[in-house]
């Protein structure tokens, strides 16, 4: 079994494609620079926000390498790509995602069960699954697509009880929840990263591991400070939440596209390309409205800076 996923920030990775669609990996390779040298604490690959519901197998096998080999142990690497109906073909994309090297599979909570089916279908397709493909860490992801199932303390302990387990992605987006989950899991080795903003300083005074969002993708280095630094810094991670809070409106703007722009203007050579939605459909207005995003996280930026001097 390998380690423990580290505490801190895993962003959850974007895909950049070329003009002609196929995955642009001298982009990828510096898009994954970008995340090393603004604070990352692991990378999640083959996510939603990476598109894999639009990537096929061989696509999502092969970028989940790439990362593996570009990220070159400096900082682990999870990956999904977990994304068919059938339990041989998830036994097979699992397997090949295994194959890559990453430090941990995750399974999309979603993918193993249907919306009408209860917890013990769940656990017995996650055994089906486990037995299958041995001797893998696997993460969880509740992923909204196609539906979002939230898993309940009680499935979340039986989890951590298999040892197998060590990373949930959390999207339920309410404290208390966070509260019982954290709560069914105390002295486990499955760690809770909390993949809402809003929420994100209390969750990490209940004792939540960290941050995996798609706002990580816009001000990784700001979600870095506050994870590393709230106890110590109380005031100034009050204002950084405040902050974080109001300024994740925009993934409801036009995500991917939006956040692959800011990443252009933040220096990493992607195109707007995307297979979820239209980058054409991209407006001037919500561009603009990125470009404003990113003056006033310089000005946050440079306000923290101050703070941290004085």
């Amino acid at each position: 079994m390998k380690p423990e996923v580290p505490n801190g920030i895993w962003p959850t990775m974007v895909t950049p494609f070329t003009a002609s669609g196929s995955i642009d990996y001298d982009a990828l390779e510096m898009l994954i620079e970008w995340y090393i040298a603004h604070g990352s604490d692991g990378l999640f690959a083959v996510c939603q926000s990476s598109e894999m519901f639009y990537l096929s197998l061989e696509e999502r096998v092969a970028l989940a390498k790439f990362v593996v080999e570009k990220a070159d142990g400096r900082l682990p690497v999870i990956a999904s790509g977990h994304i068919s109906d059938r339990s041989d073909d998830q036994v097979e994309e699992l397997g090949r995602i295994a194959s890559t090297g990453v430090d941990a599979v995750v399974l999309v909570s979603n993918r193993l069960a249907a919306r009408e089916e209860d917890d013990e279908i769940w656990k017995r397709n996650a055994e089906y699954l486990l037995e299958r493909v041995p001797e893998v860490q696997f993460g969880i992801y509740e992923c909204p697509y196609p539906y979002k199932r939230l898993l309940s303390p009680e499935l979340l302990r039986w989890c951590a009880d298999t040892g197998r387990f060590s990373f949930l992605k959390d999207t339920c987006c309410d404290v208390e929840q966070m509260r019982a989950k954290l709560e069914a899991v105390r002295g486990s080795r499955l760690k809770l990263f909390n993949a809402n903003s809003s929420t994100l300083l209390e969750s990490l005074k209940l004792g939540a591991a960290g941050f995996s969002g798609v706002m990580a993708n816009f001000h990784l280095d700001l979600y870095a400070y506050l994870v590393k630094r709230w106890r110590t810094d109380p005031a100034i991670a009050d204002a950084i939440q405040a902050f974080l809070g109001v300024a994740s409106l925009v993934e409801l703007q036009y995500y991917p596209v939006n956040a692959k722009y800011h990443l252009q203007l933040s220096g990493v050579p992607l195109q707007l390309r995307s297979r979820v939605i239209d980058e054409t459909c991209f407006k001037p207005n919500q561009k603009l409205e990125i470009e404003q995003l990113q003056v006033l996280t310089s000005y946050v930026r440079e306000r923290l800076k101050s703070n941290v001097s004085s």
